[in-house]
């Protein structure tokens, strides 16, 4: 069987790996509870929150898949399974049925504040073992936090 080596020692591989899981997760999750949202939301502002929340579904979806093939580049497998994702999630759950628009404001506007500040670890949990990573890293903070901000704009 064939496997990829990696181009990172063991130490380094193992530590940015761990990183690359856990962002994988969190976006993983971000996208499915932004959709979850975006089709149980009700509310005056319902326009351009459903519409936002779709910005958000499409950036956690496309660094998902970048840090996923990172992770399979530098010899480490990433585990997308929603039964991982179910198991290993941090992220704060919404209810179940119809969401008032103010309420996904406030809990999405939440949810990325905590995904930041993880986000914000794992960059310097990889400035010494791959700046390849910690790139991508910087750039999945820096599009969560504008999220962020246009969010809480909205509070």
């Amino acid at each position: 069987m064939s496997t990829v080596k990696s181009p990172l020692p063991d130490d380094a591989r193992k530590a940015t790996g761990t990183a690359l899981q856990g962002s994988l997760v969190d976006l993983i999750d971000l996208h499915l509870l932004a959709k979850q949202a975006h089709w149980n939301l009700i509310g005056r502002n319902f326009r351009p929150i459903h519409l936002q929340l779709d910005d958000v579904v499409d950036l956690a979806r496309e660094h998902a898949d970048t840090l996923a093939e990172r992770a399979v580049a530098i010899g480490v497998n990433p585990d997308g399974r929603a039964r991982t994702v179910a198991d290993s999630t941090t992220v704060r759950q919404l209810d179940a049925g119809y969401l008032q628009d103010d309420k996904v404001v406030a809990a999405i506007t939440d949810v990325l504040a905590e995904m930041g500040k993880r986000f914000r670890e794992r960059i310097r949990a990889t400035d010494e073992a791959d700046l390849v990573t910690q790139d991508l890293l910087i750039s999945v903070a820096q599009d969560l936090e504008k999220q962020h901000w246009m969010f809480e704009a909205q509070r």
